[in-house]
């Protein structure tokens, strides 16, 4: 049987993060997606007992501002993938809006760290949602265009190719047969 989940990012992220924050009695206050204002000087210890346990749920403490944008431009793309009603805005401004830099400025930055475009991450992001589409569910092809808001099936078809060199159909094909091994 397989279940398949809807979840809040940002409600999971900061419940989880609520509660972690509280048992160390450290005083915080949330700021934008990825950031997290400390009240005062936070000890190396409570530090140190932070981190571990928020590794365990695979949540890290960025040290440097540049990664840490990068992390949050990264997330932003995530949250606007798995949300229809986000996707009616472009990109660029639902990231300005939301990370409160300019577009340009988070394309440098994104670009610079991580020798990559946005929009060549978010067709990535896309590829690999299209994957998990095609193996978890019993959509359409024509279905999962719709849904990531594709312009057509050839045009998932060609990104598809493009980015994993094989046809959609093929690589389903090659999904079924890793299963029946």
């Amino acid at each position: 049987m397989t279940l398949f989940v809807k979840y809040d990012f940002d409600l999971v992220y900061k419940t989880l993060l609520k509660e972690q924050l509280e048992a160390l009695d450290i005083a915080y206050s949330f700021g934008s997606l990825g950031e997290i204002h400390i009240e005062g000087k936070l000890s190396k210890d409570k530090l140190d007992m932070l981190t571990a346990s928020l590794k365990r749920y695979g949540i890290e403490i960025l040290s440097k501002q540049n990664v840490t944008l990068i992390e949050r431009i990264k997330n932003a793309i995530d949250d606007y993938l798995q949300n229809k009603e986000l996707r009616s805005e472009k990109l660029s401004s639902y990231l300005s809006d939301k990370l409160h830099y300019s577009y340009a400025h988070l394309s440098t930055a994104f670009s610079e760290n991580t020798y990559n475009s946005i929009e060549n991450y978010m067709i990535l992001k896309k590829v690999d949602l299209v994957k998990e589409l095609m193996c978890n569910t019993s959509l359409t092809l024509t279905e999962i265009a719709f849904r990531l808001d594709y312009s057509s099936v050839a045009h998932l078809s060609g990104q598809f190719k493009k980015t994993t060199g094989l046809t959609p159909s093929l690589f389903l094909r090659i999904m079924k047969k890793k299963q029946q091994l």
